[in-house]
């Protein structure tokens, strides 16, 4: 079970709407940058899209052209855009392609997932950013998530949230109050599933492991005792499993009472498959992150009142974050042109433009959220600094990436005990990786 062959769904996908996963074929596209002036400096990004056709209505894309439209004007140089759509990668994820182009140094800055900001900055192919000056507003989850060895090796444009996306309408027509904790979750999808609903949960084959996540670090993420556990992760006193098998458990309980159709998860990807049923009100709960609240292309419009809430925890409703980001190769051919783009882009200036343009959560604590209504419950969480991390490159264990192959194999009748031993076979290969 490799993590290379994940490709985080949503995640670099915050310059699309929902990226394919895993070894979904691409289209071949035509490489859309702009004519280069001989005498201008190039800066070469690889990332998942090519720049916007003009006139193209894509929102996210067309936020990030304008920051790096920003850096083009002000430097004096055009950034070229080398694309995953545009190569002939049909074969290998997003992830396996980005890995190779960074060990190979193809390119000067990237855009990567969580694993492959772990692995490449373990290895030591990631320049350390501190010294950039947008780096002083970032959010602190930002700086937990993609520091490795003391180094800062990624900032992204956005925080990437994931939270239940609920009919609020159907809610209220059961008399049911939102879920904070897993029992009052449990318990919602009880009432629907007797009063007809055939699945209260509409699930894909890449964000269960949300509900795993918002269950085994709600007490590590908001405690007082966060570097010392991580600690005993990475030394092996700690095993993930006695901390992430009751929300196996709890997906197992969901998967045995009907509340989840294992056999169409498994097979569903995200939005194409649950979102239907959820927008025809036919399942009251799915799970997404932040942007697809915002876009008409997966929950922007539906039919009635909707609501995004954290995932229940001990703590009460959880947003789960996992973190992308730009990088900098250490060998990068233009080192000092990419960080003063990477500066530009990722200042409070370019991020206002951004999350204004996107209406998402910018990476600078500078400037604040413009969200819909829907988004308000998950934002107030985000304000106040409750949270857990789904990726953290402090964490010698890459998360997100083997959780969501890990719990894949639960929707294919894995017992909860085959995936914590699983689970516990990954994390002990980390740990030896870590001591040799």
């Amino acid at each position: 079970m490799s993590i290379k062959k994940v490709w985080a769904v949503g995640l670099t996908g915050i310059v699309t709407l929902v990226m394919a996963a895993c070894s979904i074929k691409q289209d071949l596209q035509p490489n859309l940058v702009a004519e280069v002036d001989n005498n201008r400096k190039t800066v070469n990004l690889f990332g998942p899209m090519e720049k916007s056709k003009p006139g193209a209505d894509n929102v996210s894309r067309t936020a990030f052209d304008k920051t790096i439209s920003i850096a083009e004007k002000r430097l004096n140089l055009t950034v070229e855009y080398r694309t995953y759509t545009a190569e002939n990668y049909q074969e290998r994820t997003y992830d396996e392609v980005t890995l190779d182009r960074v060990r190979n140094n193809m390119d000067d800055f990237y855009l990567l997932n969580p694993d492959a900001i772990q692995l490449l900055g373990e290895e030591g192919r990631l320049l350390d950013l501190s010294d950039l000056e947008c780096t002083k507003n970032l959010r602190d989850v930002v700086k937990a998530a993609n520091t490795v060895n003391g180094k800062l090796v990624a900032i992204p444009q956005e925080i990437v949230v994931y939270g239940l996306f609920v009919n609020k309408d159907m809610f209220d027509q059961y008399h049911l109050s939102l879920p904070n904790t897993p029992e009052e979750f449990l318990e919602c999808c009880r009432v629907f599933k007797e009063n007809g609903i055939e699945t209260p949960v509409g699930a894909n084959r890449w964000w269960l492991e949300t509900f795993v996540f918002a269950q085994a670090f709600a007490n590590l993420y908001n405690g007082e005792n966060t570097q010392l556990e991580i600690e005993a992760f990475n030394s092996g006193e700690s095993k993930y499993s006695d901390y992430m098998r009751p929300g196996f458990e709890f997906l197992q309980e969901m998967i045995d009472k009907g509340y989840i159709n294992a056999k169409t998860a498994y097979t569903y990807e995200a939005i194409e498959g649950e979102g239907p049923d959820f927008l025809a009100q036919k399942t009251p709960i799915v799970m997404a992150y932040w942007g697809a609240a915002n876009a008409d292309t997966a929950y922007g419009k539906p039919d009635f009142e909707m609501q995004v809430i954290g995932f229940p925890s001990s703590r009460g409703q959880m947003p789960v974050v996992p973190i992308t980001g730009y990088g900098i190769s250490v060998d990068a051919k233009n080192l000092e042109d990419a960080k003063a783009v990477l500066d530009i882009i990722l200042s409070d200036e370019a991020l206002k433009l951004y999350s204004q343009t996107n209406r998402v959560i910018p990476a600078t604590k500078n400037v604040e959220v413009d969200c819909i209504p829907a988004l308000e419950p998950l934002n107030e969480k985000m304000k106040e600094n409750v949270y857990v991390l789904a990726s953290n490159a402090n964490m010698k264990m890459e998360q997100w990436g083997n959780l969501c192959l890990i719990v894949r194999e639960l929707l294919n009748g894995a017992t909860v005990d085959e995936c914590m031993a699983e689970l516990d076979r990954i994390q002990e290969e980390a740990v030896k990786k870590r001591t040799e």
